[in-house]
């Protein structure tokens, strides 16, 4: 896209006649419609998302994460939120009655505000960590604070969540983790169920349905119906197992 912006400017002054970098639909210099292709190609991926082992590897070293990160974890997966929109949550964007939360315009890709639900499983973390923020801050403002010494209480910044995902998934040994992967994976999910396209692009903010399409793809749903069977329950299932307490390490420290 650099490199497109670059011949773009060139075209406009005067430098070129046309751009040899073509998005794929229209290249400044050329008449609309053109077949012809740029030198650089543009090739369009599938989101990666992990393996249901994968996913397990990853739970199994998140289940032993401070109540922060695993609500910030549950989040960001239940709510398929993108890393500067969960980190923007404020303690006045949620609705417990309703298990609901405003992710302000602000904070989007697409500059629309939208209200998204969160599961039962997650509302239990939630309850759980609004009782430990009191012991760090009962101030309004910010949803997820630091605990470290230095920044105690001050607003958790994106790479310092960026950190947590990242030792978190080298220690599951699972690298292409990423804060990213969690959307990735719900909307998927979301797909793998049935919601219609229309209803996965308003829950992810898309402004357009092209980027939810992907999903769709991914997901398979028009190439075998069996995914569908029992898929209900897998979205409140992975959000389950990360507010269950880990067993096995409560054992060790007994």
């Amino acid at each position: 896209m650099p490199v497109c912006l670059f011949y773009d400017f060139l075209i406009e002054e005067g430098l070129r006649g046309s751009n040899p970098v073509g998005r794929g639909k229209y290249t400044p210099g050329r008449h609309f419609g053109s077949s012809q292709r740029g030198l650089v190609p543009r090739l369009t991926k599938l989101p990666w998302i992990p393996t249901e082992q994968e996913w397990l590897d990853v739970l199994a070293v998140a289940r032993a994460e401070p109540i922060r990160n695993r609500l910030m974890l549950a989040l960001a997966y239940d709510a398929a939120l993108r890393r500067e929109e969960l980190c923007a949550l404020r303690t006045d964007d949620l609705d417990p009655a309703h298990r609901t939360l405003r992710v302000r315009a602000e904070y989007t890709k697409n500059r629309l505000e939208r209200v998204v639900p969160y599961s039962a499983s997650t509302g239990v973390l939630m309850s759980e960590y609004l009782g430990h923020r009191a012991e760090i801050s009962r101030a309004r403002g910010p949803l997820f604070l630091s605990e470290s010494r230095r920044n105690r209480a001050e607003p958790l910044t994106l790479w310092t969540w960026s950190k947590v995902v990242r030792r978190v998934a080298l220690a599951a040994g699972v690298p292409r983790f990423s804060t990213h992967t969690t959307r990735h994976l719900c909307l998927t999910d979301l797909a793998r169920m049935g919601w219609e396209l229309h209803a996965i692009a308003t829950f992810a903010g898309h402004r357009s349905t092209e980027s939810t399409l992907r999903y769709i793809h991914l997901s398979g749903r028009d190439l075998s119906q069996k995914l569908n069977r029992g898929m209900e329950q897998i979205h409140d299932w992975r959000t389950r197992m990360l507010a269950q307490a880990d067993a096995g390490l409560m054992a060790e420290g007994s």
